[in-house]
């Protein structure tokens, strides 16, 4: 039986369903829309969301958990802009830790983004622990200490910071964030650091508008990425998992009253 259902009274043949189909699945027949090769759909949805007329099922995405999108209006693009612009990488915190409820609304957000293949495959670690967190700096800035004298590019900037930390005690790597996302996935599984970018970008933009501050934890990342061992024992990551993405999670200490410029537009066109 195919996974595709179809409601002959619905169903005009128009071919949407058809069109839009990544892996071109889906053809149209005489009785309307068939899917050949089941095995090479990747669940998108598309065709049951394309569908004017509620005609198409599809058990990897069900109708019944789509949402109509028509109180949902599209955001009008100056204000997208300005929301994309006014976004800032926070490196400043409040001591107030986001509570779980506001977290899980992020990480929900997250999962919606694109993924190669619609693989999407990623789950989430959140270090909220101050100990922990604490734990976190120590190592990082130990990985980065052993990074010294390397051919690891980024070795003379890890020198800096190295010091800052052990003159000062000053947290140069988690910048007072209370929270961290942890985005982990299959190791091996070639897309994964793509994939955790688009979510934990997802994340960024949710969390801005949601009072949240945001910044991605590269050093953390770094040393986690390197699969160094007490860096994935205090993150528990399991074995035959690896981390994909950190973000740095808190409330944002200041407000910013303007949006920044950048380099300007280069464009070449072909």
């Amino acid at each position: 039986m195919s996974i595709l259902k179809v409601d002959q009274e619905r169903c005009i043949k128009c071919g949407k369903c058809a069109e839009v189909c990544p892996t071109r699945v889906i053809e149209i027949g005489g009785e309307g829309p068939e899917m050949t090769l089941e095995e090479r759909c990747i669940a998108c949805g598309h065709c049951v969301a394309v569908c004017p007329y509620d005609a198409l099922d599809n058990e990897r995405n069900p109708l019944a958990r789509q949402v109509l999108l028509e109180k949902y209006p599209v955001v009008p693009a100056e204000t997208a802009a300005a929301f994309l612009r006014a976004r800032r990488s926070v490196r400043c915190y409040k001591k107030e830790r986001v509570d779980r409820q506001t977290m899980l609304d992020i990480l929900n957000s997250a999962r919606f983004a694109p993924t190669a293949g619609n693989t999407q495959g990623l789950s989430y670690v959140v270090a909220e622990d101050q100990e922990v967190l604490r734990k976190i700096i120590e190592t990082t800035v130990d990985w980065m200490e052993g990074q010294l004298g390397t051919a690891n590019p980024w070795a003379q900037k890890y020198q800096r910071y190295v010091q800052i930390f052990r003159e000062t005690g000053r947290d140069v790597i988690l910048r007072g964030a209370t929270s961290l996302i942890v985005a982990v996935a299959a190791a091996g599984n070639v897309n994964a650091r793509d994939n955790a970018h688009y979510c934990l970008e997802y994340a960024e933009l949710y969390a801005s508008a949601a009072g949240v501050g945001t910044c991605w934890a590269g050093y953390a990342q770094m040393c986690a990425i390197d699969q160094y061992p007490p860096m994935l024992e205090l993150l528990k990551i399991p074995q035959g998992m690896a981390v994909a993405g950190i973000l740095l999670v808190g409330y944002p200490k200041y407000g910013y009253k303007r949006m920044p410029d950048r380099n300007s537009l280069n464009v070449t066109w072909i």
